[in-house]
């Protein structure tokens, strides 16, 4: 199975972003680095609990049916086990491999936790935090949880309010539901920079120390 990760951009787009992170960041010191992950967490206990939802009710359903049929009995503990367990194992594979049945599974708690997390390892993991004047900026996208999510390192959260992010996080969320999740990411980019040059304008020595796009 192809990474979802791997088709939400075509190189053509992801060449689009990358040029649209170096013009955002020809006017400022900060540093904007777009991610895509296919998953923030892989959530095994989603595939147990929506294999045992899934396989508990048929096998309550097919016990008295093919025990009368048998003539083992409609109570059969033992054969009620056997389905149980049996439908388990299936349906706990189908859980894990069918991303939108997944999904049931998850509460929006979890979702927004394990988003939340995976997206300051990101940071800290690719390096963000190192940038000499505390200027990166990750934009994380999540795909099967749905959710984006902007980090800025300590030097850009003390000039610019929580709330610009929030705006930002909710255009590209509307774009990706457009199928234009390459343009919701360009133009994120774009507001980022228009952001951040006000703050932390382009240094004479300033070099580019991130990657564009992850």
């Amino acid at each position: 199975m192809r990474d979802p990760a791997d088709q939400f951009l075509t190189d053509q787009e992801r060449e689009k972003i990358r040029r649209a992170v170096v013009e955002a960041e020809r006017m400022t010191s900060g540093e904007i680095v777009p991610m895509v992950v296919s998953e923030s967490h892989e959530y095994p206990m989603a595939d147990v609990l929506g294999g045992v939802a899934i396989s508990l009710p048929l096998a309550l359903l097919i016990t008295p049916l093919l025990g009368r049929w048998f003539w083992i009995g409609a109570q059969n503990m033992w054969l009620f086990l056997a389905f149980f367990i049996a439908l388990f194992f299936i349906f706990h594979q189908v859980v894990k491999r069918t991303r939108w049945l997944k999904r049931f599974f998850v509460s929006p708690g979890e979702i927004e936790e394990e988003v939340e997390e995976a997206a300051v390892v990101n940071f800290f993991r690719e390096g963000l935090y190192r940038t000499r004047e505390e200027t990166g900026v990750l934009i994380f996208v999540s795909l099967f949880e749905h959710r984006v999510w902007i980090l800025a390192d300590r030097g850009i959260n003390e000039k610019v309010e929580k709330g610009k992010w929030s705006e930002i996080v909710q255009e590209i969320v509307a774009g990706i539901k457009q199928g234009r999740q390459a343009d919701a990411i360009c133009e994120a980019v774009k507001q980022t920079g228009d952001l951040l040059k006000t703050h932390f304008p382009k240094r004479a020595d300033d070099t580019d120390e991130l990657k564009n796009l992850l």
